[in-house]
């Protein structure tokens, strides 16, 4: 556990350094956005084009596996969904807590932060879970919060979903990566250099924006948040292990990866959308908050958990 910790302490420094930045004023608000622009469009994309060209699809996708972490996923979304809807609140309001539950920071910390950790074997199960989430449970509070403001799903909400997946640049990436494999054309050496220089940033870059955006971030509505960090960093990895470990057959290695994945803390892109929407931001950004700071503890343990499984 402890060694385990040490490993994972230098991708929380950086963290921590990037949240005194933006405290301090030394990095501000519109530095962080383009920071967070740059990770997004071009040094993560280089990462996950070159991990996914050095991939087949069966090495990304796997039946079992897919099954196995919806199934975990939709279970505790549907019980945060439920528990909103006991606080009377409203539907949009229960879809963004839902969210918060299982969606984690796959992008910028989990696809730098477990490759690194548990090996480059480790890319195919991360990258899967980035696609499940970036596919199903981002179209799905899109989907849940119009349809409970217009009254119905009209199909311009789904070309609109359709166009915003077809430009997420992780998605482009990942697609034009598989691609490349498909077609087993091998790199050539400049572009592998290249690829390798670019993606190089998406680590340090991602956790120093990460950082530094929670530096804005406020601990407010504190019940509902610690709640919601509890949804997600102890109830979310636990169904998936349940459903990767007893009831689907998963690759042991391949579900440790899945489990480690549902244990990170609230992605950041969940605040976007709720700030978007103007649906219970403060909210989102406190589960944000105490989920990232909490997980400092939670991912050593559950990656010392499985690496015993």
């Amino acid at each position: 556990m402890l060694a385990i910790f040490l490993k994972t302490l230098p991708f929380f420094a950086l963290i921590g350094l990037g949240w005194g930045a933006g405290r301090l004023r030394a990095f501000p608000e519109v530095a962080t956005e383009w920071l967070t622009r740059f990770v997004f469009y071009f040094a993560l994309s280089a990462m996950l084009f070159r991990f996914a060209a050095n991939l087949s699809v069966a090495e990304i996708f796997d039946p079992a596996f897919a099954l196995a972490y919806l199934s975990a996923s939709a279970a505790v979304y549907a019980l945060a969904f439920a528990v909103a809807l006991a606080r009377r609140v409203s539907i949009p309001e229960a879809s963004v807590e839902a969210q918060c539950a299982v969606i984690g920071n796959t992008g910028f910390l989990g696809v730098p932060m477990l490759t690194m950790l548990l090996g480059p074997a480790a890319a195919g199960p991360v990258l899967m879970v980035l696609s499940i989430d970036l596919i199903v449970f981002s179209s799905l509070i899109t989907l849940v919060i119009t349809a409970a403001r217009e009254g119905q799903l009209s199909p311009r909400i789904v070309r609109v979903l359709a166009v915003g997946l077809l430009k997420n640049p992780m998605i482009v990436a990942m697609v034009a990566g598989l691609c490349w494999s498909a077609l087993r054309l091998p790199l050539p050496g400049p572009a592998e250099e290249f690829l390798m220089l670019l993606g190089a940033a998406a680590t340090p870059g991602a956790l120093f924006a990460i950082g530094a955006s929670l530096a804005s971030k406020s601990a407010e509505r504190l019940p509902v948040a610690l709640w919601l960090g509890f949804a997600k960093l102890v109830l979310h990895p636990a169904a998936v292990a349940f459903a990767a470990f007893y009831l689907f057959a998963v690759d042991r290695f391949a579900a440790g990866v899945m489990v480690a994945a549902a244990a990170l803390p609230v992605a950041g892109n969940v605040y976007i959308l709720a700030r978007h929407y103007g649906v219970a931001p403060q909210r989102v950004s406190a589960s944000i908050l105490i989920s990232t700071a909490t997980s400092i503890l939670t991912i050593p343990a559950v990656i010392a958990w499985i690496g015993g499984a």
